[in-house]
């Protein structure tokens, strides 16, 4: 995020010389399924003889031929309405069953791919089977998103008409929608109320209340979190990896020169930018953040070698997991898992991240969660 200012301030200049060309959705998601009744052709035959001989067999022998005709008819009739019923409801029921959840949503993100926000909600709609259509916004102009009044990225568009914001909002509020399914989001969001607040530096700034929640019933929360303290725990670590852990990032992948300009390389390889802003963002936008990355170790109060900071941070995290689970929400991931696995995985292809890799014990469930995204999406 502090990257995609910074590449905004130093493509001031090529603005004046070069207009950004127009918006274009690049990497787009399968659509919403759509459900579809079929019935296979031998199902309207199955009970229409059976059916009708029974009938036959129990009919009155007195009667005209006439009063005979007419009871089969209304047997037969019947009998291939029943067959049609049952077959429609079957076929029905296989579908919602197979079918992944929320397919009732049509769900947009306007993202920075880059960004470690953005990428705890993919990873959050990725293991969910949530379908979903990508909007990289140019970081310089934004056009993309000047529609709306909230100006950070990542925002959540549901069914072209909701707007949700907020990386932890917007998992919180899904995930609330996939266990209840009680309530429309727009009824959920209100859950999530819009506050203001003050940062670190006494900036005023937009905050929003209970966003590490998930809004269900007392029945519903014991079965989602079935340990005395899974809750808190999962609340816990989703705040560690908005507080802390995702403050780690710029001064480990902005740490020398080399670095930034390798970092910056990959901003702009997979951002959306404009050869003209491309050469700037990468060029000036490199030897500036790695300034700031100086500024923000001595802010957070990081060590002089700030890998030793990501180090003990990964690994605490293990920790914290333990040996005898898998991830943090035991046999399957948490909240929490995919919030830490979003921000870590925007290192990949740095040095920090192989770094990361070789000098901690995360590798293990790193990959199962590769594995477990990969696998839903």
């Amino acid at each position: 995020m502090m990257a995609a200012a910074c590449a905004r301030t130093f493509s001031k200049v090529g603005r004046l010389v070069l207009d950004t060309p127009k918006c274009r959705v690049t990497n787009t998601a399968a659509l919403v399924p759509r459900m579809s009744m079929r019935c296979q052709g031998r199902a309207y035959g199955t009970g229409g003889s059976g059916f009708s001989s029974r009938l036959l067999l129990a009919a009155p022998v007195r009667g005209s031929g006439r009063v005979l005709g007419c009871a089969f008819l209304l047997g037969g009739g019947f009998g291939l309405y029943q067959t049609i019923k049952l077959t429609l409801q079957r076929h029905l029921a296989e579908e919602k069953a197979n079918a992944p959840l929320g397919t009732g949503l049509k769900l947009t993100l306007y993202q920075y791919k880059t960004c470690p926000f953005c990428s705890k909600v993919r990873a959050f709609l990725d293991y969910h089977g949530l379908p979903y259509e990508i909007v990289e916004v140019n970081p310089v102009m934004r056009k993309e998103i000047k529609w709306s009044t909230y100006r950070k990225v990542p925002i959540l568009v549901v069914n072209e008409t909701v707007q949700l914001n907020d990386s932890s909002v917007i998992i919180s509020a899904l995930k609330t929608y996939l266990v209840s399914k009680e309530k429309t989001i727009s009824e959920i969001l209100t859950f999530y109320p819009e506050m203001k607040a003050k940062n670190d530096s006494g900036k005023d700034v937009k905050e929003f209340g209970n966003k590490y929640w998930v809004m269900v019933h007392d029945a519903d929360a014991d079965q989602l979190y079935p340990g005395k303290d899974t809750r808190k725990e999962e609340i816990k670590w989703r705040k560690w990896a908005d507080d802390w852990l995702v403050h780690l990032i710029s001064p480990n992948v902005y740490r020398t020169r080399t670095e930034a300009l390798a970092s910056f390389d990959y901003i702009v390889r997979e951002g959306k930018f404009s050869t003209f802003e491309g050469f700037f963002a990468k060029y000036f936008g490199a030897a500036a953040m790695w300034v700031i990355a100086k500024r923000l170790k001595n802010r957070h109060h990081l060590q002089d070698d700030v890998r030793q900071d990501l180090y003990e941070a990964v690994n605490d995290w293990v920790a914290a997991i333990g040996k005898k689970k898998k991830f943090m929400g035991g046999d399957q991931p948490n909240l929490a898992d995919l919030a830490v696995f979003g921000v870590l995985r925007v290192m990949e292809g740095l040095q920090a991240f192989d770094d990361m890799m070789e000098h901690t014990k995360v590798k293990n469930w790193y990959q199962r969660m590769e594995k477990v995204t990969e696998q839903a999406s």
